[in-house]
């Protein structure tokens, strides 16, 4: 009884607070436009590319490809790994065996898991982000030992991270896969994919120096190019440019492809037609709880589109963040790393929402032309509920996370302006993070035709519980008096499949009742019912509570 109490005077509590509360002023000018609504949000990316065509992975895809009718493009690395010893697929691993050699050293091509996991795309009108990599065994310069045994505390640098020991071999079976791919899905659907060479050549990834990762791109993009004259290819997706390493190694690349000897050809340059590069975020813990780092992945963007920029060349190149993600581990759980028990949650959702709206910001401040933006994230098969890896599912149930990617998928058109008084801008977050007592309360707008989006996320670095605050959204110059409005979020009580399997007392065995639930649970849902509501002289006025790390899309149509 003394406990009931103590709950009912801490909700009347904060009731109280919350009514006193000063409402936080947002104010959304449907007449200035700033920038394009791009969906660089729709790219997509994870180790196992196994996992695809497994049923809670075609699941996924099938979601990833019903967020908006934007093309979703699908980045999975180990598509030219082979088994080796490995008796089944395992974290941050996978393969296809495309590649080996019959006793003469005469190549064998097979396609056959390859087309398993491409075909799960094309069916879906997706788009691969087809990654060249890793080295086959039967060309790697050191097969043994060549799997690796990461998930059981093993070496993760193998065999298959090394140059190739013959790079004509390399280069034809580039050219062999492109014209496969174009015989057995067409020229027009293969000429809309977007090709790369390896992953982050500038760490462990690749066990060769910087030279002969050149060499090893050069006789790729020679080979494709042979197959494929008009097919895109770009890199290098190296790490966070931040680091003086990484942003080096970028430069280096460039200036490689821009002005030095082609290795495959003898000529001067090399195609590269988008730039690609890694950025993420640094969480940690401190004082028992988790702090997240949002200033050091847009840090990384911002280094990122500084390099792009240095190079007049390059004006206008189409720009993909390879990985764009809260921090580097997606395949390490919870129990592996304490500092990633965000993911299942609320963090994890309003943090995408805060760094993507800074990404556009960014975007407009460098003046450079953002494709794609990788979320480095899928599901992982045979694990347990909310393991707390970097995923968008758990058996087949959606995370919280997801549902920030569907408010996105709703919104389209031109961005329009917003000011706020108590938000941060990027400039201030790669400063200084958003690590005091004031929240990042800010939103991000965009309006097309008859409908218009506004975003509100509620976000501090402190994975902290926290009062919700008060928001007051006044919305200017729009084109009717009455509209329609759809408020949807993403909170600890609404889209959220974690709190209620938590609510279920966290089975491991989930009944298929409680799985319905769960389902309908990771849904986006509807904050409050719908209403027809008339602005006053022009400007429609919403007020309502948003918790701490809590997110709102509000829609209009009318």
């Amino acid at each position: 009884m003394k406990q009931i109490r103590l709950i009912i005077l801490f909700f009347l509590f904060s009731s109280i607070l919350i009514a006193q509360q000063k409402p936080i002023i947002i104010d959304v000018d449907m007449s200035k436009t700033v920038g394009e609504m791009r969906p660089f949000w729709s790219y997509f990316g994870y180790d196992e590319p196994n996992y695809t065509y497994q049923k809670d992975g075609q699941k996924l895809l099938t979601e990833l490809k019903q967020l908006s009718p934007t093309t979703v493009y699908v980045r999975a690395h180990n598509l030219l790994t082979s088994k080796g010893n490995s008796p089944a697929p395992d974290l941050k691993w996978g393969f296809t065996d495309a590649y080996k050699e019959d006793k003469n050293g005469n190549p064998i091509y097979n396609w056959t898991v390859v087309d398993s996991i491409i075909d799960e795309y094309v069916k879906r009108g997706m788009k691969p982000l087809m990654e060249i990599g890793f080295m086959p065994k039967d060309l790697s310069t050191k097969p043994e030992p060549y799997e690796h045994t990461w998930s059981k505390g093993g070496n993760i640098w193998t065999g298959w991270t090394y140059p190739p020991k013959d790079y004509n071999k390399w280069r034809e079976l580039v050219h062999q896969w492109a014209k496969h791919s174009i015989d057995r899905y067409g020229k027009t659907e293969v000429t809309s994919w977007l090709w790369e060479v390896w992953n982050e050549p500038d760490i462990g990834y690749w066990s060769g120096t910087f030279e002969e990762y050149c060499k090893m791109y050069d006789y790729a993009a020679d080979g494709l190019k042979k197959a494929c004259p008009e097919c895109t290819i770009g890199g290098p997706h190296t790490t966070s440019p931040r680091s003086d390493k990484a942003y080096s190694y970028l430069t280096r690349f460039i200036e490689h492809c821009l002005k030095g000897t082609n290795y495959a050809t003898g000529k001067i340059g090399t195609p590269l037609q988008y730039i690609g590069f890694h950025a993420k975020g640094a969480p940690e813990l401190v004082d028992g709880h988790i702090r997240m780092n949002m200033g050091v992945q847009l840090k990384d963007i911002q280094r990122a589109f500084e390099a792009v920029n240095s190079f007049p060349e390059l004006k206008n190149i189409p720009i993909i963040i390879g990985e764009c993600d809260p921090e580097g581990c997606a395949a390490c759980s919870e129990k592996r790393e304490p500092k990633y028990g965000y993911r299942n949650g609320t963090m994890y959702s309003s943090y995408t929402a805060a760094s993507f709206s800074r990404i556009y910001e960014l975007m407009d401040t460098y003046k450079v032309n953002l494709k794609g933006a990788v979320s480095w994230s899928f599901e992982f098969e045979n694990q347990e509920w909310f393991a707390g890896f970097r995923d968008l599912a758990t058996h087949g149930v959606d995370k919280p996370v997801l549902n920030i990617f569907r408010m996105f998928g709703m919104m389209s058109g031109q961005r329009v302006s917003v000011n706020t008084e108590k938000g941060f801008n990027a400039k201030d977050i790669i400063a200084n993070g958003v690590r005091g007592e004031q929240n990042d309360i800010n939103a991000l707008a965009s309006k097309n035709g008859n409908s218009a989006w506004v975003m509100v996320w509620n976000y501090n670095d402190h994975n902290l519980e926290g009062t919700p605050s008060v928001v007051e959204l006044n919305i200017k110059d729009l084109d009717k008096n009455k509209v329609l409005i759809h408020h949807y979020r993403v909170d600890n009580q609404f889209s959220n499949a974690f709190e209620k399997w938590k609510d279920m007392g966290k089975p491991q065995q989930v009944s298929e009742a409680d799985y319905k639930k769960l389902e309908q649970a990771g849904q986006l849902q509807l904050y409050t019912s719908p209403e027809w509501k008339e602005s006053d002289k022009g400007i429609l006025r919403l007020k309502f509570e948003l918790p701490r790390q809590g997110v709102s899309l509000i829609q209009l149509t009318w």
